[in-house]
């Protein structure tokens, strides 16, 4: 399940919001198959992809840990920072190259805890991805392990 476009910064956010986050951005290049973070982990940044491809994934004990979402051009890579206790609920690594323009997340949470408006519109933001990444999962692993046996049970 790919991304909706409206879920990438160009159109997630206000243009004085979005240029405002993209002031404090430091543009990074990275391999692929590296390992942005682990399931866990102490999530302290995020990253905007400007270029390349990043995978998402789960981890579930005694299995490998299935690729939940692929990203790429304009998808925000982590939420779990502006929600305590700041720990990543996924894993992520870079299946190609990416470029990407990365923040720090203490320095836009007081951006966020200075400016209401602004704060709206980024937890609004990630709420949406949430939601989506949500859905991805979920998805994912109904494909990955099937319906219980004997149907469809709620």
């Amino acid at each position: 399940m790919a991304p909706s476009i409206s879920l990438r910064l160009a159109h997630a956010l206000p243009p004085e919001h979005r240029e405002r986050l993209l002031h404090i951005a430091r543009e990074v290049d990275l391999p692929a198959d590296t390992r942005l973070f682990d399931e866990g982990g102490h999530a302290d940044r995020f990253w905007i992809v400007r270029d390349g491809t990043v995978a998402l994934d789960l981890h579930v004990p005694g299995r490998r840990a299935p690729v939940i979402e692929t990203v790429g051009t304009g998808d925000l890579v982590g939420w779990s920072w502006l929600f305590a206790p700041y720990v990543w609920q996924l894993g992520a690594y870079t299946v190609t190259p990416v470029r990407a323009y990365e923040f720090d997340a203490v320095a836009v949470r007081l951006m966020c805890d200075d400016d209401a408006e602004f704060g709206r519109s980024v937890a609004v933001w990630l709420g949406r991805v949430l939601s989506q990444r949500l859905s991805a999962a979920r998805t994912r692993l109904v494909d990955l392990y099937g319906a219980p046996a004997g149907g469809d049970v709620r």
